[in-house]
């Protein structure tokens, strides 16, 4: 079984792969038979593989599928939203409608058997399901550079995500976000809109599972700013822009900026959810590879104050 393959069942949410190592616990029906509804249905993790780290650690790459067309969630820490491990494994509390692709890692020691599980268990809207993660070998993949020979014979690698000039700041490279390890820290205020810059590279590449061309006209990257965790309402004001700094073509190495301007509902610590896209789109194209993702912490206070970066 090829990595594309494997990518494709998992993408599934893997609930449903009973003759691999996963399953799924639910309470009230059928989980992949369940359609989706504009509220009240449900939301289920989703494993969309594992791949290892330099140093020998290994990261579970976990998204889920919210089958509410209309309906976002907050499902807080806790016997609804939990690891067995530990309740807190860096996992969103704030659920965006439909499928979301490898929104996140969790990321075990090199010393984690393959034998060994972790699970997460999601309760929304009456539905409880459970989910395993495992070292299984057929759902290793390679979300950093891509399996397969891009058009022009590369091999398409996903954005790299900061926060700060210069090039050398602190960069999330693939979608190795986590709730626990943010990746830069802000402050704002009540009602009042934060400017949050961010600075993306991207190879200019792409990978597709049927090997079609990216459309004319097309931006290299494209980024989403969402709720990831927090006690209020946030609102990103209009469509994020990418402002291109080089490049801009397919195959040219690429550098652009966005300035996202959020506001929080109330006080408090918020988590924010970067996801940037290559020409690849969602789910690299069913690929596994290449997108990023990263963590913004945000600490807003309810009384006036300094606000920005």
């Amino acid at each position: 079984m090829n990595q594309k393959t494997v990518f494709a069942l998992s993408g599934a949410v893997a609930l449903i792969a009973g003759g691999l190592v996963l399953s799924a616990q639910t309470l009230g029906g059928p989980i992949m038979s369940a359609p989706q509804k504009e509220f009240g249905a449900s939301v289920t993790p989703a494993f969309e593989g594992w791949f290892d780290n330099a140093d020998g650690s290994h990261n579970f790459l976990i998204g889920y599928y919210n089958r509410n067309t209309k309906e976002e969630l907050d499902v807080p820490l806790g016997p609804n939203n939990r690891f067995d491990t530990q309740p807190d494994m860096g996992q969103p509390t704030h659920f965006l409608t439909r499928r979301r692709y490898g929104f996140f890692v969790v990321t075990v020691p090199k010393e984690f058997s393959k034998t060994q599980k972790i699970a997460w268990t999601l309760s929304a809207n009456g539905v409880t399901t459970t989910v395993p993660f495992q070292l299984h070998t057929d759902y290793n993949i390679s979300p950093l550079k891509a399996s397969e020979e891009s058009v022009d014979k590369s091999y398409n690698t996903p954005p790299r995500i900061r926060f700060a000039e210069p090039a050398t700041s602190p960069t999330n490279f693939g979608p190795v976000g986590t709730g626990l390890k943010p990746l830069v820290e802000k402050k704002a205020t009540v009602g009042q809109a934060l400017a949050l810059d961010v600075y993306i590279d991207d190879d200019g590449s792409f990978a597709s599972n049927t090997g079609s061309l990216p459309r004319g006209g097309e931006t290299p990257v494209k980024l989403e700013v969402t709720k990831y965790r927090g006690p209020g309402n946030v609102t990103v004001k209009g469509e994020v822009k990418i402002t291109t700094l080089k490049g801009g073509k397919l195959g040219q190495p690429y550098s652009g900026k966005a300035t996202a301007e959020v506001e929080f509902s109330a006080p408090g610590d918020y988590l924010l959810h970067l996801h940037a896209l290559d020409f690849s789109g969602k789910g690299g194209g069913g690929t596994g590879c290449c997108w990023g993702t990263a963590i913004a912490k945000v600490s807003v206070a309810g009384t006036a104050g300094r606000t920005g970066n």
